[in-house]
């Protein structure tokens, strides 16, 4: 004879196999806010040289975003020997770490490959005349 319990379905599995789908798709739109709120955080710095944010320039060639909410950056300047070369990845990390779940970032400067005006983006080209 067999009791009821060895029938019944285990509901904390039930309820966690229900739930995934529900977690995936809430995490994906976190993942996917965060995303939209750190390129927002990265047009807000401009190069002073020049009347166009950083991320339109293509200053940023790589942006990761840890499961901790870390995130590590790699952006170049329009030339090395940029007078704010110094404190341009101290701005980029201010900015970041003010988007609302961001526990820290850091800018890594990279100059390989070398900038050129190929990485701007098309808007940033309509502000500089460059078309």
């Amino acid at each position: 004879m067999t009791s009821d319990a060895a029938h019944k379905p285990d509901e904390d599995a039930f309820a966690a196999a229900w739930d995934a789908p529900q977690k995936a798709a809430l995490e994906q739109a976190e993942i996917d806010r965060l995303t939209d709120d750190i390129i927002a955080a990265l047009k807000s710095v401009y190069d002073p040289e020049i009347p166009v944010d950083i991320y339109e320039l293509g200053l940023i060639y790589k942006v990761d975003l840890s499961d901790d909410r870390d995130v590590a950056i790699e952006m170049t300047l329009t030339a090395p020997g940029c007078p704010v070369a110094g404190e341009m990845p101290g701005w980029v990390e201010t900015a970041v770490e003010k988007v609302d779940g961001v526990r820290s970032a850091k800018a890594e400067l990279v100059f390989d490959p070398p900038w050129d005006s190929s990485k701007m983006s098309d808007e940033a080209k309509l502000a500089l005349n460059m078309f």
